[in-house]
C-alpha cells in the first residue's frame, strides 16, 4: 500500500504496513507487548489469512481489496464498566465514513454491536479488544475490516462499496481518512460527550424501534428494539410489553424475517 498521511493529531501517525499477516489485532498487541506502540499506533495489511470477528467468528477478505487495520489506544479516560461508550465512537467514527462516502442514505447502519450495514447485507465489522488496569482500560485494540473493491462473496449477506456504486476505489486515502474519521469521534468521547455519541448511535441503529424477529435461546420472537444499555446491551421490547436486556451471546437478528 501506498503511504498514507491521515490529518491527525496521533491516530496512524504511527504506521505499520503489513503486506500479510495473521490478524492485524495480533500484531497490535505484540507491539504493545514489546512497548513499541504509541497511543494511535495503526497496523494495516493488503492480506489477512487469521482474521477474527464477533461471536469468533471468522472475517474474510480478498487480498489488496478491502481495508484491513488495527488501532491501538490508550483510552485512560474511559472506566472498564464503560467500555461501550468506545465501542460507540468507533461504530460512529465508521458510519461517518461511509456516510462520506455513500452519503446521508438511510439504508446505512449500525448493527449492534458494531456491525456496518447497508440494507440487510454486512459491508464491515469491528472488533475491539481491551486490556485492563484496574477498574480503567489500560489499552485497546481496535480492529476494523470494511468491504471496498470485493466483488464477490461466499455468502448473500456480504456486500462492499464497490458493488454499491458500481466504481472502484484507492485504498490510501480512504484508508487516511477513515482513521481521521475514527480520531473525531474518538476525541468526542474524549472530551465526555457520551449522551450526543448515544444519541447518534440510536439513530443510525439497524432496525432501531422497528418490530422484526429475532432469535433468543433458541427461539423465534418478535420484538422492537427501543435502547442499547451503558454496558452494551440491547434493549428489545416484546409483543407482551415487557423489555429485556440482551448481551452478545444471548440474541440474533434474524436477518429473512
Amino acid at each position: 500500500m501506498e503511504p498514507i498521511s491521515p490529518q491527525t493529531l496521533f491516530t496512524g501517525q504511527q504506521l505499520i504496513w503489513l503486506p500479510e499477516c495473521g490478524s492485524t489485532n495480533t500484531e497490535a498487541r505484540e507491539l504493545i507487548g514489546q512497548n513499541r506502540a504509541t497511543d494511535g499506533c495503526t497496523v494495516i495489511t493488503d492480506k489477512q489469512t487469521a482474521g477474527r470477528g464477533q461471536r469468533g467468528n471468522q472475517w474474510e477478505a480478498a487480498p489488496g481489496e478491502n481495508l484491513t487495520l488495527s488501532v491501538v489506544w490508550r483510552p485512560a479516560f474511559v472506566p472498564a464498566a464503560a467500555s461501550f461508550h468506545l465501542n460507540l465512537a468507533v461504530a460512529l467514527g465508521v458510519h461517518d465514513w461511509a456516510s462520506a462516502l455513500l452519503g446521508p442514505d438511510p439504508a446505512l447502519r449500525l448493527k449492534w454491536p458494531n456491525d456496518l450495514f447497508y440494507q440487510d447485507q454486512k459491508l464491515g465489522g469491528i472488533l475491539i479488544e481491551n486490556t485492563l488496569s484496574g477498574a480503567q482500560i489500560h489499552y485497546s485494540v481496535v480492529g476494523i475490516g470494511i468491504n471496498v473493491n470485493q466483488a464477490r462473496f461466499d455468502v448473500p449477506t456480504a456486500t462492499s462499496l464497490s458493488r454499491l456504486t458500481g466504481r472502484a476505489y484507492a485504498l490510501p486515502p480512504l484508508a487516511a481518512r477513515l482513521l481521521e474519521s475514527l480520531e473525531r469521534r474518538y476525541l468526542q468521547l474524549r472530551a465526555g460527550h457520551v449522551a450526543a455519541l448515544q444519541q447518534a448511535y440510536r439513530q443510525v441503529l439497524y432496525r432501531y424501534d422497528e418490530w422484526h424477529t429475532f432469535e433468543v435461546e433458541g427461539k423465534r420472537v418478535p420484538g422492537r428494539i427501543v435502547d442499547v444499555t451503558d454496558a452494551g446491551q440491547l434493549v428489545l421490547e416484546q409483543a407482551s410489553g415487557q423489555r429485556r436486556s440482551f448481551g452478545l451471546q444471548e440474541i440474533r437478528h434474524v436477518l429473512n424475517d
